[in-house]
């Protein structure tokens, strides 16, 4: 269907919408845990508002309007669909870092990060790319995961996004009554799980930084000795695709020595942003000299240790992050860029 067919103007229509579709990718992102499903999710929400656009009376804002638009385009989405999960949220952490890690089963849902590019605007106000970093955290959007989704709506809508209680209620077309029961019952069950971000340094922070190219230059010198350095005594290693996750120093250490840190020139990093977070894009050497995509890695560090390692072994996602599909042997990177 084309705009004229709609009677809608299409310079109007971008005007009157555009500046929204950074944070409504970062709300259905939020919702689903998954960078495609959202960017697709967003596109049909677009396309919706342009159908009846030249129906939009003004009525409630035009934000009000789009994000009823797509909390309804998700809640179809997510309807009878399994919550995306980390290995976290399998079981119990393993205690033989030097088993063969077992892969899940094959109808696990599994949440992906998503590239701070897409979803954050670096002319905006500081104060809020802050707030807004800290709304996409790995541990937040896991943990809303477990939420049925409408209470997953009204918990983002009212506690991470700030919205009025009668503009939520309006975009999810229930009463204020209505609102307050889902957040009451979202908030209780989200009390049962820590997400344990409150002491994570900003990315922006000199000393974060840091940690984050002492980390790279470990895995590319194949240096376990400054790895134990960097990690926190908790520390947590998952890797989406299997049911292994290890808890503790203890266990994460030689888990890495044994089974990922290789030799030296085995891997190489660039450095990201993910989530609001540190991460890194890992290739691997392969048997003709170049290095293919292995995961995308989000960090969570405070100022002095990594407290947490999310590994994603998904090569497709390497081009959302706008990472080539290879690298030469040859290949360098401007550290803490």
């Amino acid at each position: 269907m084309s705009m004229a067919m709609t009677g809608v103007e299409p310079n109007r229509f971008e005007a009157a919408t555009a500046a929204y579709r950074r944070e409504l990718l970062a709300y259905c992102y939020r919702m689903t845990g998954s960078a495609h499903d959202a960017e697709d999710l967003v596109q049909e929400t677009y396309t919706r508002a342009w159908r009846a656009f030249d129906r939009f009376e003004g009525r409630s804002s035009m934000r009000t309007w789009l994000y009823r638009i797509a909390t309804n385009v998700c809640l179809t989405s997510l309807n009878g669909r399994q919550r995306r999960m980390l290995p976290s949220g399998l079981g119990p952490p393993s205690s033989d870092p030097y088993a063969s890690a077992a892969h899940a089963a094959r109808d696990v849902a599994w949440l992906e990060p998503i590239a701070d590019g897409l979803v954050l605007d670096d002319r905006a106000d500081p104060a809020e790319v802050v707030a807004i970093r800290h709304t996409l955290r790995l541990a937040l959007v896991a943990a809303a995961q477990i939420l049925p989704p409408r209470q997953r709506a009204a918990f983002f809508l009212c506690d991470v996004l700030d919205r009025p209680g009668a503009e939520a209620a309006a975009v999810l077309s229930v009463s204020v009554a209505a609102l307050k029961s889902l957040l009451q019952r979202a908030r209780a069950r989200l009390e049962q799980h820590t997400m344990g971000d409150e002491e994570l340094a900003e990315p922006t922070d000199e000393r974060a930084r840091r940690l984050l190219d002492r980390y790279m230059a470990a895995f590319e010198q194949s240096d376990m000795a400054e790895i134990e350095r960097l990690l926190a005594d908790d520390a947590i290693l998952e890797m989406a695709g299997t049911a292994a996750w290890f808890s503790g120093k203890a266990t994460c250490a030689p888990f890495i020595a044994a089974q990922a840190i290789g030799q030296a020139r085995d891997w190489r990093m660039v450095p990201l942003h993910a989530n609001g977070q540190l991460a890194a894009a890992a290739y691997h050497l392969d048997a003709g000299n170049s290095y293919r995509p292995f995961a995308i890695v989000v960090l969570d560090t405070t100022r002095t240790h990594l407290t947490r390692i999310s590994l994603f072994p998904e090569p497709a996602l390497f081009s959302r992050f706008g990472q080539p599909p290879e690298l030469s042997a040859g290949h360098t990177f401007a550290a803490g860029t």
